[in-house]
């Protein structure tokens, strides 16, 4: 007998570890959770976890053999910044490794006779606005508005995003016995803030940066300008979204991407919400011309109502409550 389980991909990421602390609260979940890498020593035994590729054909086969996958959350990936050094590496695992799971999740659905749920993290990045000015009139844009996306991993979520629907809708349409349907979600999160892991030089990652460099009493360098905008949402509220639209009813959805957001900030007010805690902090702005153009490409705002619409989506944290009560006091008790 197969044991029935939900699927983690990049599970050693900062999404995944927020994910398997959330599920293990729980208690009441059978957890399969993949990495290339180890998970840290305080989520051991919280997951039945496996070190390896989702490359790897001969793995997946195998973890299908032995597992009933009833969700799959896919979160590997090669985020922006490395993606756009390395974008045919970036392809092979933002594209294939998804291609592989949604056919693995098609292969399950239709072995099952039920649909497997996929959950897909799309990105800000979708996006692409060819201008400041342009960015300054569609403030908060919607899922289908400017997908034109500049950077490798913008036109792999956007890609991945295609895949999941025409695997959904209309994978293997010309047979005479199609299959049942994977039911694919996707959620296009903002740049995301985690109290609890280290930045690892995301695009987005300066906010989260300039904290850690204010804690340690480091100056530190904005790489992008005093007034450059996007969207923000913390950890916590990702997963919370991830795990809502996972729970909403399928009737209820009218789309299969949906807009996630919490606050807007620019770099300048980051700044000053750091300065209040940190008042001796030495930040500086010291933009990096080619990391600017990806920020300058990205939206404002997101237009999240559809979200709120459909499945009830409201963010529990505002831009006070991430950096007061989430943000400063769990990194300055880091480095206490």
């Amino acid at each position: 007998m197969r044991k029935r389980v939900v699927m983690v991909t990049g599970s050693a990421g900062e999404i995944g570890q927020a994910l398997i602390e959330t599920f293990a609260a729980c208690g009441d979940t059978n957890l399969l959770t993949l990495d290339l890498r180890p998970l840290p020593p305080e989520l051991e035994g919280k997951s039945i976890h496996i070190v390896g590729d989702i490359l790897d054909d001969s793995l997946l086969g195998r973890l299908v053999t032995e597992y009933e996958v009833d969700t799959i959350y896919h979160l590997a990936a090669l985020l922006s910044t490395r993606a756009e050094f390395t974008p045919e590496l970036a392809h092979r695992v933002n594209v294939e490794g998804t291609l592989r799971l949604l056919r693995l999740a098609a292969e399950q659905s239709e072995w099952q006779g039920q649909p497997v749920r996929f959950i897909f993290p799309s990105s800000i990045a979708a996006y692409g606005l060819p201008d400041l000015e342009t960015k300054a009139r569609d403030s908060r844009v919607r899922e289908w508005d400017w997908n034109t996306p500049t950077t490798m991993y913008g036109c792999n979520k956007l890609y991945g995003e295609m895949l999941g629907s025409y695997y959904s809708t209309n994978y293997r349409q010309l047979a005479a016995d199609r299959p049942v349907m994977l039911d694919f979600r996707a959620l296009r999160f903002p740049g995301l803030i985690s109290a609890f892991t280290v930045p690892s030089g995301g695009t987005s990652d300066y906010g989260p940066e300039m904290i850690h460099a204010a804690a340690q009493g480091k100056p530190y360098a904005c790489f992008v300008r005093e007034d450059s905008r996007i969207p923000f949402m913390a950890m916590p509220d990702a997963v919370k979204a991830l795990l809502d639209l996972a729970a909403a009813p399928k009737a209820a959805l009218s789309r299969e991407v949906y807009n996630v957001t919490s606050f807007s900030l620019s770099a300048g007010e980051i700044r000053d919400l750091v300065l209040e805690a940190f008042p001796e902090a030495q930040i500086t702005f010291e933009p990096d011309l080619r990391r600017q153009g990806i920020i300058d490409s990205w939206p404002a705002d997101l237009n999240d109502n559809p979200a709120r619409r459909d499945w009830g989506w409201s963010p529990e944290y505002d831009a006070s409550r991430t950096f007061h009560d989430y943000l400063i006091p769990n990194i300055r008790e880091r480095y206490r």
